[in-house]
């Protein structure tokens, strides 16, 4: 999927959260983060940290994948 804002990137974490069925409190719970952090950044909030961001993409799965356009 296509990336464009913080909004689709939040969204995109949150169905992928809840496809495995995990709350934000297990997650914040296994990561050490907090859940208004993990609240934050499914909702798109744009000033979240990218490392905290990355690491919770690559706990669910998911890869992230920069690519040239063109």
């Amino acid at each position: 999927m296509k990336i464009s804002d913080s909004k689709e990137f939040g969204k995109c974490l949150k169905e992928r959260r809840k496809e495995l069925g995990y709350t934000q409190a297990y997650i914040s719970e296994v990561m050490g983060l907090s859940v208004s952090f993990i609240s934050d950044l499914e909702n798109g909030k744009k000033t979240v940290e990218l490392e905290k961001a990355i690491r919770y993409a690559n706990m669910l799965g998911t890869d992230m994948i920069l690519e040239s356009r063109g």
